[in-house]
């Protein structure tokens, strides 16, 4: 059985938004394109499709944290702050965007609360990644036949 940590994430991530976004799945709100992802970046995101591919990498991320809840995700998508000549400190990320995801993501079936504890993979959020890692290491073992012992 393929699971999610056999393909490389970076592969993995742009196929798992290119199918979140064609399941209308989730769906960037209006102000999405002027929020910045945390007081440690200094812009918004360039890319237009920034939206799905967090999406993708949030529901990525609580399959494989088995349960997580919305300050935590913040604080996985944190980083340093510059601070002029004082030194670095270590910020969250934005806690607005995590949870408009989340809650997308919730709404879509793909997660479901989990006792107190944040909030966890459906099994059909979990058929979802497993198919799309499946059919990600199947194209990937066409080029490289030592993959296709986790087929």
């Amino acid at each position: 059985m393929t699971h999610v940590t056999d393909v490389p994430p970076a592969t993995f991530l742009p196929r798992l938004a290119a199918e979140l976004r064609s399941r209308n799945a989730v769906s960037p709100p209006t102000w999405a394109t002027f929020a910045k992802t945390g007081v440690h970046k200094q812009r918004a995101p360039v890319d237009p499709d920034w939206w799905y591919l967090r999406s993708a990498s949030v529901l990525r991320k609580i399959y494989l944290k088995r349960a997580i809840g919305v300050t935590r995700l913040s604080a996985e998508y944190g980083g340093k702050r510059d601070r002029g000549s004082a030194p670095y400190h270590a910020r969250v990320g934005s806690r607005s965007v995590a949870r408009e995801i989340v809650q997308q993501l919730e709404k879509a079936g793909l997660l479901q609360p989990y006792k107190s504890r944040g909030r966890r993979v459906t099994a059909s959020g979990q058929k979802l990644l497993d198919s799309v890692s499946r059919d990600l290491l199947k194209s990937l073992a066409a080029n490289r036949p030592e993959l296709a012992k986790y087929l």
